[in-house]
């Protein structure tokens, strides 16, 4: 079977990662598919030459989730007893957030068409979400019985805030793209005809400022979510201190003074 993640790659160091099961709507439901994709971003993870990461679906979706058929028939991570299906998410699907989310470079979802119940995750676990206009979104999990436990429940609650996000996970309404945008769950809407190229030219801009500080600025905010404002400080003392004596640090300033564009080296 064909790979499930289609990856490009351009001169900028944006990589663009499209989900490739347009007839399964980007089901998110083998579990090759789901070690697939956590090798791709370790891969990623440790490749220097990445500056930013655009993630999108092939077809008309971006990801319908899980696979329906396979919790009626009760196979792959909906198979055997409560033990064994716990190990299966444990093992499967659990560990994309764990791989993706955490990744250093920043990452951008391009969220092409619907993005329902774990879909609506996946693009949660991306710093940046750009919709086309036909996009909708769902935490849809109550609608199957079930609970988000793929990271629904903690990356909705970051996005939206704790209330708006059990809102949605309550009733598991679908939402379209303009009100996702006025909710804050994406930060732009285009036309559908746009949508990679937006992301890509976003991402592009991006992988333009200096690489090192690009990463240490993520993981700064990251560990912010978690800390004290006394604690925040101090890690971003210790993150400045390290950027301050990075050569691309004083190439910024010195292209800042010459009034040209500065040229970077990730040193």
């Amino acid at each position: 079977m064909a790979d499930f993640l289609i990856e490009e790659r351009d001169e900028h160091g944006v990589v663009t990662l499209t989900m490739n099961r347009p007839e399964q709507r980007n089901a998110l439901s083998e579990e090759h598919e789901m070690l697939e994709f956590v090798q791709v971003c370790n891969r990623l993870e440790r490749d220097d030459t990445v500056r930013a990461v655009v993630l999108t679906g092939a077809g008309s979706a971006f990801s319908a989730g899980g696979n329906v058929k396979h919790m009626r028939d009760k196979k792959s991570f909906s198979a055997g007893s409560p033990v064994q299906v716990c190990d299966a998410y444990r093992r499967g699907i659990q560990q994309i957030p764990l791989a993706l989310y955490h990744l250093n470079v920043p990452t951008i979802a391009a969220v092409n068409g619907p993005a329902i119940g774990a879909g609506l995750d996946l693009a949660c676990m991306c710093d940046i979400r750009v919709a086309s206009e036909s996009a909708l979104f769902a935490a849809s999990f109550i609608k199957l019985g079930i609970v988000p436990a793929d990271g629904g429940a903690w990356l909705l609650s970051r996005v939206l805030g704790a209330s708006k996000a059990l809102e949605l996970m309550l009733t598991g309404d679908r939402i379209k793209a303009d009100e996702a945008r006025e909710i804050g769950l994406v930060a732009r809407v285009v036309p559908a005809d746009d949508l990679l190229a937006e992301a890509q030219a976003l991402a592009r801009r991006i992988a333009e400022q200096p690489p090192l500080t690009l990463r240490l600025t993520k993981r700064l905010l990251r560990e912010s979510q978690f800390a004290s404002l006394q604690s925040s400080l101090e890690l971003a003392a210790a993150y400045q201190a390290l950027a301050h004596h990075t050569k691309d640090h004083d190439e910024a300033v010195a292209a800042f003074l010459e009034k040209r564009p500065p040229v970077y080296q990730a040193q």
